[in-house]
């Protein structure tokens, strides 16, 4: 085996029917948190489990020539774990340990519609919203304890994934509806389905997150806080010692991200209704087309032609006048040079 002298045929754990394999580096044993002999000891902030691996003899031997072995082991846990990521990684699974509940764990999925069936895939994070579209949003619980209840204490939006941002919004709180577009779908006692209406915070930011802050608790008591449900004043909350139930966790989901609406396009009619104006301020430059009303088209157009119609008449007015004009100057040039003419020959006449 892996070690010298040592027989893993000959080693157990604490519980002796929990049997050991080796291969050519290493003795293996697999086992669960509360099988085998193991053990609990909660350390303040920390969970661990122990066990050991021994020798043995069997009853039939009279001398040995094995090593004597014991090696003692465990696994040291957070009370507190989440596995999250950022971005545009899928974050749904939360585990977490305590020592009344053992191991749990929370999966926050975001779903296609209300059926709460078909989950939005992760590939598709960030899941790109509009504004005023429904979200539908679905926790999970999974506890290897029989019979357990979730409870959803507070649900909020904040801009980045940190729960902690001096920047957020309540959509559930102390158990308390308080957004007016979240709705509560029926579903399972470990289960809770919701769904809103899409919505962002005011400045620079297109991404929300949602985080909330859940709870586990074991049926049956009157003072749980899953059995106290919405709390207007949350100072009249019993002490969590009078019932069993876990500490609140949270768990986040997201980001959502939110994109422009498309502007409609106007019907082919309006589209060509529009006009190029120049704008006299600025000569030289490009034409503004402004798009107007059928209406106000209409009399554009009609301006149009007869602003044309009486320059043209202006024009035409004003060349029959120069005609006229000319007409009376080559009368009089005429007239007057037929008078030079008849003196000339009056003249004439009298000199002879």
């Amino acid at each position: 085996a892996s070690m010298p002298d040592i027989d893993e045929h000959y080693l157990k754990l604490k519980d002796p029917s929990c049997s050991l394999v080796s291969n050519d580096t290493h003795i293996m044993g697999t086992m669960s948190f509360s099988t085998c002999g193991t053990t609990l000891e909660d350390k303040g902030d920390y969970i661990v489990f122990k066990n050991e691996i021994h020798s043995f003899e069997l009853p039939t031997e009279v001398i040995t020539r094995r090593k004597t072995v014991q090696i003692d082991f465990s696994c040291e846990f957070s009370k507190t774990i989440s596995i999250s990521s950022y971005y545009n990684i899928h974050q749904s699974d939360y585990i977490f340990t305590e020592s009344n509940f053992g191991s749990f764990g929370y999966t926050f999925e975001i779903f296609r519609d209300g059926n709460f069936t078909q989950k939005v895939a992760s590939d598709a994070y960030p899941v790109q919203v509009k504004l005023m579209e429904k979200i539908y949003m679905g926790i999970q619980a999974n506890s290897d304890l029989p019979s357990v209840s979730l409870f959803v204490e507070s649900c909020k939006a904040t801009p980045d994934d940190n729960p902690e941002n001096s920047l957020f919004y309540y959509l559930i709180q102390n158990g308390c509806l308080k957004d007016e577009t979240v709705r509560i779908h029926p579903s399972n006692q470990t289960s809770f389905n919701f769904e809103l209406e899409a919505f962002k915070f005011n400045g620079e930011f297109d991404q929300v997150y949602i985080t909330c802050s859940v709870i586990l608790c074991e049926p049956g008591s009157n003072f749980s806080r899953c059995a106290q449900g919405c709390l207007s004043n949350p100072s009249r909350r019993r002490r969590r010692g009078l019932s069993k139930e876990t500490t609140g966790h949270y768990i986040t989901q997201g980001p959502l991200q939110f994109v422009e609406s498309a502007l409609p396009r106007p019907p082919k009619e309006e589209e060509s209704a529009g006009k190029t104006r120049m704008d006299p301020s600025a000569e030289g430059n490009s034409p503004t087309v402004i798009p107007e009303t059928s209406s106000s088209d209409r009399r554009w157009r009609i301006w149009n032609v007869f602003s044309t119609s009486f320059s043209t008449l202006v024009f035409a007015g004003g060349f029959i006048v120069s005609l006229i004009l000319l007409a009376v100057v080559l009368y009089r040039f005429r007239k007057r040079r037929k008078s030079e003419d008849q003196n000339v020959l009056i003249d004439s006449d009298f000199d002879k």
